[in-house]
C-alpha cells in the first residue's frame, strides 16, 4: 500500500536524481525500466534527510534491540552512518556503527573493521541500499562473522526490488532470510513505485514497461 511517507520517500529519490526512470541494466545483468542508485546523494541536506527515513524505520522495527549497526563498503557507509547520526538526534537511541574496507590495511590499527568492534553475542543490524541478487549480503556475512559470533537479525535497504533470486519463485530477499536468518525491511518495494507511477498519471510511457519488467522478473 502507497503511504503517504513511502509517497514521499518515492519523491525524495527522484528529486536527488537516485531514482531514474529509463533503460538500465542491473549487476545481475537484467534489463530494467528504473534504477535506483544512492551514489547520487551528494548533499549534507540529502544525507541528513535519508538518514532520517532509515532511522523511522530502525526505531519502527527494532526500537532499542540491538548492540549496533553495520554500513558495508562502500555504499553502505554513508548510509549507516546517516542512520545512527538521526536515530540518535531524532529518537535518543545512541548506537554504535561501524564498517569495513574492501581492502584491508596493514599499518595503524589495522584490519578491515572501522569504527566500533562488535564482539560476541552482539546483535547488529545491518544498513545497505539494495538487494537485487543478494550477492552482497553474502560477502558482507563472512565479514561480520571474523569479528565474532555475532547475530544478524534485521537489515534494512531503500528498495525492495522483489526480484527472482537463485531459487525460481523465491525472491533475493526470501533467500537471504532462509540462508542467514535476516529479516529485511524496505523503506519502499517496486509495487509501491509502480503504484505511485499511476497515481501520477503522467508515466504512460513507463508503466508497461514496468508491468513487463514485474511480470518477467518480480515476486509479488
Amino acid at each position: 500500500m502507497l503511504t503517504p511517507a513511502k509517497k514521499e520517500f518515492i519523491e525524495f529519490m527522484m528529486s536527488a536524481d537516485v531514482l531514474r526512470f529509463g533503460s538500465f541494466v542491473t549487476k545481475s545483468g537484467r534489463n530494467t525500466p528504473y534504477f535506483v542508485n544512492t551514489g547520487n546523494y551528494r548533499t549534507g541536506g540529502q544525507i541528513s534527510r535519508l538518514g532520517s527515513f532509515y532511522a523511522a524505520l530502525v526505531k519502527e522495527t527494532c526500537g532499542e534491540d540491538f548492540d549496533a549497526m553495520f554500513g558495508p563498503a562502500y555504499k553502505g557507509i554513508p548510509l549507516a552512518t546517516a542512520a545512527a547520526g538521526a536515530l540518535a538526534r531524532e529518537f535518543g537511541i545512541d548506537k554504535p556503527y561501524f564498517f569495513n574496507r574492501k581492502e584491508v590495511k596493514d599499518h595503524g590499527e589495522g584490519g578491515s573493521i572501522v569504527g566500533y568492534k562488535p564482539k560476541d553475542g552482539d546483535r547488529i543490524i545491518i544498513i545497505e541500499d539494495v538487494i537485487t541478487a543478494g550477492t552482497a549480503v553474502r560477502e558482507t556475512m563472512p565479514v561480520l562473522k571474523a569479528c565474532g559470533n555475532v547475530e544478524v537479525r534485521d537489515m534494512f535497504i531503500s528498495v525492495n526490488r522483489c526480484e527472482v533470486g537463485q531459487t525460481p519463485g523465491k525472491t533475493a530477499i526470501m533467500e537471504v532470510q532462509e540462508e542467514f536468518g535476516i529479516r529485511v525491511h524496505a523503506l519502499v518495494t517496486v509495487q509501491d513505485i509502480y503504484e505511485y507511477l499511476k497515481e501520477q498519471g503522467t508515466y504512460g510511457e513507463v508503466l508497461p514497461a514496468m508491468e513487463k519488467y514485474m511480470a518477467d522478473y518480480c515476486v509479488l
